[in-house]
This record gives C-alpha cells, structure tokens and sequence, in this order.
C-alpha cells in the first residue's frame, strides 16, 4: 500500500517519517528504492536528534546516493517555502473493457511536477555569465510492454554518451501486468547537458525508442 507523507519541511511532517521508520531501516522494503529518494528531495535538511530513525535514515540515503554521485559537492541550500495542498481524493475509474487502454504509469506526481519547475528555473537568466554546475536527475524510463527487453532496454539509454554526462545506479521497479519500468540516476553539468534535449533528442528516438516508450524525469536537485 503506498504511503502518504506531506509538509516534509515542517517539523511534524518529519514526524510522520519518523513514526514510520520505527523498526524499519527504508521508507519500502528492506533496501533503498526510488520512494527513498523522493521522500529524501522533499526533506528539506537532515532531522535533528530528536528524531532518531529520521536522522539515521537520512544518512544511510546520502551515503548510498554519494556512491552514485563521486563528485565534490559543496553544499547547497534551497530558498523559498514550500506549496503544501490536499491532494484530492479521486474514485477507482472504470475497468476498460480493453487492457491497452489502462495508464498503468499514472498522472503527473508532485515530485515530477517540482521537477519540472526546478528544471525551468534552471534555464533562467542564461545570458548572465556564471560557474557551471552540476545536477542530480532521477529518471524513470518506461517499456512499450511487457515483452520489452529491459536488459537491452537498459543498455540503450546507457549507450547515450555526451561530454558532461554520467550515468549512475539504476533499479527495475514493478508496475503491473508483468511490466517492469526502469529508474535510473544521472549527474550531468549544467552547461553541458540539457534533461528535456537528452530525452527528446537521443532516448525516445531511433532507434532506441525500439524499446523505451516514454521517460519522465521524477527528481531534479543541483549539486
């Protein structure tokens, strides 16, 4: 059953990850999955010792995302509040008559959703000379079904090879219907490589789109 966190950047938001870690050592399962990385791009810093499993947790993240990511960072933080709304609940739809017709991937998430608007903040204000840096995507590539490959699948986005991109750790994830799709992490320099260019150019493309129908990008932090 999927789990429900929400204000992450208030105190009583990391609360509820802390009330759920008790006894466990990851947000699913006993490794880390993409749900740990999205609830840690929420968490806005590292819980305080007040919240034991939270803070234990955080590390155990950040060091395995270190592993991935072997770059020097310097450290960054992120201005702004955060947006917190409802999120409506919706009744099960219909059961389509013809499987083809289900959206087994579903809507937009919220994580996607500030994903793209770092994305485009990210674009701003180009014309102003600048250092160039370095960004942290977590991508989820999809499969046309489930007679798709996923090893050939997985050696077509890795076959893509530009200055300024490095591919990381990557886990296939479950979906449905025996459908698999495949997460993936990637550091790419800012100035080097674009994320939208990178699907749009070379990943749903020929003749690698043989195997990938679709790439969303579900986190996107500078390093």
């Amino acid at each position: 059953m999927a789990v429900t966190f929400s204000d992450l950047h208030t105190e009583q938001g990391v609360k509820s990850v802390e009330e759920h870690l008790a006894g466990k050592t990851y947000i699913s399962g006993d490794q880390l999955s993409v749900d740990d990385v999205k609830v840690y791009a929420t968490v806005s810093e590292k819980p305080s010792d007040a919240f034991p499993n939270a803070s234990k947790w955080y590390d155990c993240v950040a060091s395995q995302l270190a592993k991935s990511f072997p770059g020097k960072a310097v450290g960054v933080s992120i201005g702004g509040s955060a947006t917190t709304s409802a999120q409506a609940e919706t009744p099960p739809a219909a059961a389509a008559d013809d499987d083809d017709d289900m959206d087994l991937f579903g809507d937009e998430t919220e994580e996607e959703k500030k994903a793209a608007e770092e994305r485009e903040a990210a674009k701003k204000d180009t014309k102003k000379p600048k250092e160039s840096g370095k960004s942290s995507v977590l991508m989820e590539v999809k499969p046309w079904d489930d007679e798709t490959d996923m090893k050939k699948l997985e050696a077509a986005v890795r076959s893509v090879e530009m200055p300024g991109l490095l591919w990381g750790a990557s886990k296939l994830v479950p979906v449905g219907y025996g459908i698999k799709k495949l997460t993936i992490m990637l550091t790419i320099v800012d100035d080097l490589v674009s994320p939208d260019n990178l699907i749009e150019d070379y990943l749903t493309c020929e003749p690698n789109n043989e195997y990938i129908q679709s790439v969303d990008i579900v986190a996107f932090n500078k390093i």
